[in-house]
């Protein structure tokens, strides 16, 4: 594995999951809200595809740009601990989304893991 690689995985979270946000948000909205607030609206279609098409706009910036290992570093924490705590504030202090909001914490869980992981290739590969 090299820190290429593991930067091509980082960026496709966000485009695989901001792309479903961007092409299907009324399908996103139903998934992942509780029933009770799951109104794919004009509105919350809008907001949902907006969210998709930043998380593509950043996969497509992870895809294209060359990351040192304090980017790897500072991404993976940036990119994951906050949306930990919306992840759980959302889901169990005030739950608005349901259950299937796990698949959110799996990515941010993969982007914490390909960030560390990747800093720690990349200093590797400096070294060489």
């Amino acid at each position: 594995m090299t820190a290429r690689i593991l930067q091509i995985c980082l960026s496709l979270i966000f485009v695989l999951l901001g792309s479903w946000c961007l092409f299907f948000p009324g399908m996103v909205i139903e998934v992942t809200f509780r029933p009770e607030l799951a109104f794919a609206t004009e509105q919350a279609r809008f907001i949902m595809g907006c969210f998709g098409a930043q998380a593509v706009l950043t996969g497509t910036i992870i895809w294209t740009a060359r990351f040192t290992p304090t980017t790897f570093l500072v991404f993976g924490l940036v990119g994951s601990i906050p949306f930990f705590v919306f992840n759980f504030w959302f889901l169990f202090i005030e739950p608005v989304l349901n259950q299937w909001m796990l698949l959110d914490f799996i990515g941010n869980l993969g982007i914490l893991i390909t960030g560390v992981w990747g800093w720690q290739l990349s200093k590797q590969e400096q070294r060489i």
